[in-house]
């Protein structure tokens, strides 16, 4: 199973459009942010260059991510990270031992198949009833950066000079097709895969002043 990652530009050109097909996901992470006392999800005035296109920015399997996910539960509890060749259940145990500290995590709590993260710093994901029948917790994407970059040696990358990141998708993934993805003979391909998708729409999230969101 796959999901693609979308960047949408949070300028004014689309998001008060009346056609905004985001009106309404937009207004449940307004009042989310409201409840938690945060500030809105920020518009931005027009910007020469960008437009209000959606676009993808990464594409992976769900099985990758969940291996990334489990890898920074490792390393932020101070146990190895060693390659593994599948998922099995050893994630699940690693969530339930270590939930508290999960929850707090803008890379692991968080709905692989909907959802968003939002460029406003904020230090755990956001989580209400309407967000989670909307999708799931909302993130932060300042919040995913950090993490990435916390977990990104364990995993072999330096994170002030990461390798070049994979093209996105040419085509939108169906959820139920596996993702197509030229892994090389790195230990942890799938782990650096999902790295560099998620470190691309973080640091164009945070540039660009746009919404990342799973699909």
């Amino acid at each position: 199973m796959a999901c693609d990652l979308w960047l949408v530009p949070l300028v004014d050109v689309l998001c008060h459009s009346p056609d905004n097909p985001f009106a309404d996901e937009i207004a449940v992470y307004d009042k989310a942010l409201g409840e938690a006392g945060l500030p809105p999800v920020p518009v931005y005035a027009y910007m020469p260059g960008l437009t209000g296109d959606v676009a993808p920015i990464a594409g992976f399997d769900y099985d990758a991510l969940h291996l990334l996910r489990s890898a920074y539960l490792l390393q932020l509890s101070g146990l190895a990270v060693t390659p593994v060749d599948a998922l099995g259940g050893d994630y699940e145990q690693l969530l339930e031992m270590f939930e508290p500290t999960a929850r707090q995590s803008h890379l692991v709590w968080h709905f692989d198949h909907a959802g968003a993260y939002v460029p406003l710093d904020f230090p755990a994901p956001v989580s209400t009833d309407d967000l989670m029948e909307a999708g799931g917790p909302l993130g932060s994407a300042h919040g995913l950066l950090r993490e990435l970059e916390f977990v990104a040696p364990a995993i072999g990358i330096d994170p002030a000079n990461p390798p070049a990141a994979p093209l996105p998708p040419a085509a939108p993934t169906e959820l139920e097709e596996p993702a197509s993805v030229p892994y090389d003979d790195n230990p942890f391909a799938r782990e650096r895969h999902v790295w560099l998708g998620l470190h691309a729409a973080a640091t164009r999230s945070l540039a660009q002043g746009s919404m990342i969101v799973f699909s």
